[in-house]
């Protein structure tokens, strides 16, 4: 049975938030530092069994002076600076670890590796084989997170065998898990009682399926090349001067927008970033090559797009093929 996907209505106060790697870098660190036992201990001199005698007199022996075959020198002896029992905890305010974790979905939903489904087990008997199934229609990546309800005993059973694949409930939802998984898959039982916990009341929503924005391309095959066979001198010579020439042809590049320059690359009413990252002057309209989209500066995802081409107006941008994001 094809498992059945949810356009679902997704808070821009939890999914449309600007994405600050530094702090998801600081509460994964302090997340995976206070995983740590910190139980670690050597002996030192003084807590190693015996050498409380002197091995030796003090003088007359022509050897330096030594008190004690526990020092740090002798083998068998106590160890100096070593690591000792401690708590590797950090602390990390609430807040701090809230706005991680809403940068970490953000992300996720903006490059399309956000699914909300309706179950991905029917039935009542758990079904690994039917959840794997279900999963593969959804993604082919690698590792995957899969967010269900704390009742939902069923599609907890069937998938907490399976290599890669992270299970948890909505409320044990984490930064670290979210960052190290490809795909984040929500049950809409879940995805419901996430957001109901999470975000405010009457905050704006955009769906899902506009929410993507920088999904990610499949990467070509490369092709194999065939090894090269040796050839006589003479014979090696001339066939390189024959395929120099060409190696050298290249064909022209069709220009396909009328009037376009290196300044304008998309005719008048287009201007090329600037060094600075800033917005060239009147133009205010943001647009992506990659998926042919523009953004005006009331998108939410405004200030997350980098610019790879500006306009002035919106009928500038309409009339060199590209198309408003969110529609």
């Amino acid at each position: 049975m094809a498992v059945k996907t949810i356009d679902a209505a997704l808070p821009v106060d939890i999914f449309g938030v600007q994405t600050n790697i530094p702090l998801i870098h600081q509460v994964v660190t302090a997340q995976l530092a206070a995983a740590r036992q910190g139980t670690h201990d050597v002996k030192s001199r003084g807590e190693v069994s015996g050498g409380g005698k002197k091995p030796y007199r003090q003088k007359g022996t022509g050897r330096a002076r030594q008190g004690s075959i526990r020092a740090p020198q002798y083998n068998g002896g106590g160890i100096v600076h070593g690591p000792t029992p401690r708590s590797y905890d950090q602390r990390t305010p609430k807040k701090m670890k809230a706005a991680a974790l809403r940068g970490a979905l953000s992300d996720r939903a903006r490059s399309g590796r956000l699914h909300v489904v309706e179950s991905l087990v029917t039935g009542e008997v758990p079904s690994t084989k039917a959840a794997v199934a279900a999963i593969a229609e959804l993604t082919t990546r690698r590792r995957v997170l899969v967010v269900v309800k704390r009742e939902d005993a069923l599609t907890a059973k069937s998938l907490r065998n399976v290599t890669d694949l992270v299970v948890l409930t909505f409320d044990q939802l984490n930064t670290y898990d979210v960052v190290l998984s490809d795909d984040v898959i929500f049950t809409q039982a879940a995805f419901e009682a996430f957001v109901e916990a999470r975000s405010a009341e009457g905050t704006e929503t955009v769906a899902l399926s506009a929410a993507v924005v920088e999904a990610d391309a499949k990467p070509a095959a490369k092709a194999k090349k065939a090894p090269a066979k040796k050839a006589p001198a003479k014979k090696a010579e001339a066939a390189k001067a024959d395929a120099e020439p060409a190696e050298k042809v290249e064909a022209p590049a069709a220009d396909t927008t009328e009037g376009a320059t290196k300044t304008q690359p998309y005719g008048p009413g287009s201007k090329a970033p600037l060094k600075s990252g800033n917005a060239p002057k009147g133009h205010e309209i943001k647009g992506n090559a990659d998926s042919m989209k523009y953004h005006t500066a009331d998108s939410p995802w405004y200030d997350q797009t980098v610019a790879e081409v500006w306009f002035d107006t919106e009928e500038t941008a309409q009339a060199a093929g590209f198309t408003k994001a969110g529609e």
